[in-house]
């Protein structure tokens, strides 16, 4: 039996880091859910997002995944705690915005961050700002409309947002800026041609697929406790606090084959076509109701 990682997002923004765990993980074999009649989270308050958080994750457990990842800045800082607690024998990896990679590779030391509101707003985003952008100047930018637009594949008005919502970052002349949602990174070309060249863009998708594949092949073998997150985050903990290790479901599992499930809360063609036209991949999807 191989190895089954579960994958959720708020729509087909986690599509950016389902790609780099392919690549990671080319055997694993790989469950993914855009919770597309929802999209965008970006708007919704923590409790909301808490709770639906938990149930994509118990359905994500349902298709017997191991190791959850939670491809979505604003599920992470809203729900990362909650899922940790409640699923104490699942290893689970979060994303959270680049800001210290983004702060290492800035010559100015001048960073903008593009992301949704709730994501801004959320004490987990503080906490990364506090501990790594010390001495450094941050331009955070809600970006609001922009993950909807990138649902519904919409270039002109991906277009007409970008050139928004980068104003502010192109005033505060930064050299650097984190693309702090998933989504985003299929607006990259959009992006770059808004911030003109000298300007590097962090996107920490593979940072998430190294960590994941670094729990795989950890898994089978004796290993120190692990920190199973972005580099950002910290480690995996019990509701008392404890550091944890390898959960043991996953340390009796093997990549094998690998092959794709992808469950979508709205229609399964709309994201079968996303996924054809931006990535180039032919893959069935179905309907996911949770």
């Amino acid at each position: 039996m191989g190895l089954t990682v579960g994958v959720f997002d708020s729509g087909v923004g986690g599509l950016s880091v389902l790609s780099s765990l392919r690549r990671s993980l080319p055997r694993a074999r790989l469950v993914y859910a855009a919770d597309s009649a929802h999209a965008p989270y970006g708007e919704r308050d923590e409790a909301w997002l808490q709770d639906r958080s938990l149930r994509i994750a118990h359905f994500l457990r349902s298709r017997g995944a191991a190791l959850l990842v939670v491809a979505c800045n604003t599920a992470t800082a809203a729900a990362l705690p909650l899922l940790r607690a409640r699923h104490l024998d699942c290893a689970i990896v979060g994303i959270e915005p680049g800001i210290k990679p983004a702060v290492a590779q800035s010559a100015s030391r001048r960073i903008g961050v593009m992301a949704t509101q709730a994501t801004l707003r959320s004490q987990r985003f503080s906490r990364l700002l506090a501990e790594y952008a010390g001495g450094a100047q941050v331009t955070a930018q809600g970006c609001t409309g922009l993950a909807l637009a990138i649902e519904r594949g919409d270039e002109a008005r991906i277009e007409a947002l970008v050139d928004q919502h980068t104003a502010p970052l192109r005033k505060a002349r930064v050299d650097t800026v984190v693309l702090g949602c998933t989504h985003y990174a299929f607006a990259r070309r959009w992006i770059e041609s808004a911030m003109g060249p000298g300007v590097t863009l962090v996107d920490t998708a593979d940072a998430v697929a190294r960590r994941a594949a670094s729990l795989v092949d950890d898994a089978s073998r004796p290993a120190p406790p692990l920190e199973i997150s972005t580099p950002e985050m910290p480690p995996l903990a019990s509701s008392n606090g404890e550091t944890m290790n390898i959960p043991d479901a996953m340390k009796t599992l093997k990549p094998s084959e690998g092959d794709l499930e992808m469950w979508t809360s709205a229609s399964p063609i709309d994201l079968e076509a996303f996924a054809l036209r931006w990535l180039s991949w032919s893959i069935s999807a179905q309907p996911l109701r949770v």
